[in-house]
Order: structure tokens, then sequence, then C-alpha cells
């Protein structure tokens, strides 16, 4: 059985909202990654791009499958040695980049480029994430946020080929 695609999308939009995430937060990373190359680009233009990233089934899938590994390491509840990768999200465990690649990859060459500035730079939304505060766990959810990001301020400069470049 395939599971519909509208259960998934907001299953995937619920659990960015339980975990803190709001829309605006990653339309105001696709800002920090476009508003140098698009003139007089809005965040309402922003809002736009993430919403329509959202509602790709490769995108709720990663949402949902990253999401219950960070909350089945808050809950302690994965086999060693992953239970400590996870709740430590260790450096050199790369799955978490992994996974958020199949996000960015329904975007093209743009989205693997935006994706790894932002993922190095960690602005805005990212870095409370990935503030490892001892309580929470955003060791997927970091990356699947830059991801969405990248994607949309992709998505963005594909649609203005003329007032786009590529960043970083």
């Amino acid at each position: 059985m395939v599971i519909q695609g509208d259960t998934l999308e907001q299953t995937a939009r619920a659990l960015l909202k339980q975990r803190g995430v709001e829309i605006k937060d990653i339309a105001d990373l696709v800002m920090f990654l476009q508003e140098k190359y698009v003139p007089q680009l809005n965040i309402e233009t922003c809002i736009e791009n993430v919403e329509a990233v959202l509602t790709k089934r490769e995108v709720h899938n990663t949402i949902i499958t990253g999401i219950q590994l960070d909350i089945l390491a808050e809950e302690g509840k994965l086999l060693q040695p992953l239970q400590q990768i996870l709740s430590d999200d260790e450096g050199l465990y790369g799955i978490d980049e992994i996974l958020a690649l199949s996000i960015v990859n329904v975007y093209g060459s743009i989205g693997f480029t935006n994706y790894g500035y932002i993922d190095k730079v960690k602005p805005g939304i990212l870095a409370e994430l990935n503030s490892h505060d001892g309580k929470s766990v955003h060791t997927f959810l970091d990356d699947i946020v830059g991801a969405i990001a990248a994607s949309a301020a992709s998505r963005l400069a594909h649609s203005q080929p003329d007032k786009s470049r590529i960043t970083q």
C-alpha cells in the first residue's frame, strides 16, 4: 500500500513544527542564500519556494525518516554505538548529510552548492538546531532544514536565470 501524498505532507509539516521549525525560518535561509543574486527578493517569494519544495514526496520521506531517528536518539532507543553517534552529532558521521542530499538532488547542481555553503556557515535556525543543548537531538533535522532551504533557493534561481548566480 502506498501512503497518500497529502498524508505524508501533513505528517512532515507537523513534525517540522513540533521540532520548532517554521516555514518562515526556512524562508529566512533562502533569503540569506539568494538576496545578493535576486534583485528585490522578498520573504513572500522565499516562502513560496519553500512551500513548493515541501510538496515533494522525497522531501516528506526524508523529513519523516530523519526526525524519527532524532526522536529515537533523544529517547535513548537506538543501539550502540549509533545511539552515542547521533546523540553527540559526531562530525565523522555523514549519513545525516547523505539523507539531506536526497532532497537537494531533486533541484540540480546549484542545490548541492547552496547546501554545502549553508551547512558550513549554519545561519539562522540552523545555528539553533545545531546548538547541542543536551536536551534535543537534531542530528538529521539541521541538515534536512538546510537542504530544504538550499532546494528552495535553487528553485528560485532556476526560475530567474538572468538574475541569479550560484552562491559561493
